[in-house]
């Protein structure tokens, strides 16, 4: 049997990391993250997200790359192992991350991205993105200013991520599920616990159904 690969989108301060964290615990399933899932990952998660009162100067097209770098090493020494193993995998970020940061974010060109992409991966797709949306000022207020330098890129730029995130979600509804992220983590916890149920009822039942 194959393990279900879901992964968790959202902007900064959207409470995906925390939601990634309760689903896979809930599942059993193998939690990991991008960038940052590997040993090799820890190392390039250093460069990408260096804090943001230190001047990395890293070109647009070398953060793609590195990230690409990062998906391929992940994929291939934990998701797919783990997958074949049977077991769930739930992943703190995917490709559209990619296409949102880097490509609506940074302006670079979403089909070549993409390509890079399913390169790196072998073509490997998820069978669920998770999108959290919270109002910008929840996310502001969560997040308390920019740790880091893609945190630091500017309200515009993640203004151009969020829309990027909706416009995915949009564009493939048999794909996503969009999640309202405003709320405690408890109320946060049943929605999602509800949207992957809805699609694999073989995965709950939720707690407090019913009643």
């Amino acid at each position: 049997m194959t393990g279900r690969f879901i992964v968790f989108e959202g902007g900064e301060g959207s409470g995906k990391s925390t939601q990634a964290g309760r689903l896979a615990s809930r599942l059993g399933a193998v939690l990991t993250r991008e960038p940052g899932g590997t040993d090799v990952g820890v190392r390039l998660r250093e460069v990408l997200l260096a804090a943001a009162e230190y001047d990395v100067a890293l070109t647009d097209r070398s953060e793609a790359l590195l990230m690409a770098a990062d998906r391929a090493q992940h994929v291939a020494t934990v998701v797919r192992p783990a997958l074949a193993a049977g077991r769930h995998v739930v992943s703190d970020r995917y490709i559209p991350s990619t296409i949102a940061y880097q490509g609506a974010g940074r302006g670079l060109d979403a089909g070549d991205l993409s390509r890079l992409n399913r390169w790196a991966t072998d073509g490997l797709t998820p069978d669920l993105v998770v999108l959290l949306e919270v109002p910008e000022p929840v996310a502001a207020e969560r997040t308390g200013g920019a740790r880091d330098r893609i945190e630091a890129a500017g309200a515009d730029f993640h203004r151009r991520v969020a829309a990027s995130f909706a416009e995915q979600a949009a564009a493939a509804p048999e794909l996503w599920v969009r999640i309202d992220g405003d709320g405690d983590a408890d109320l946060v916890e049943e929605r999602v616990l509800r949207a992957v149920t809805d699609r694999w009822p073989e995965l709950g039942p939720v707690p407090g159904a019913g009643q």
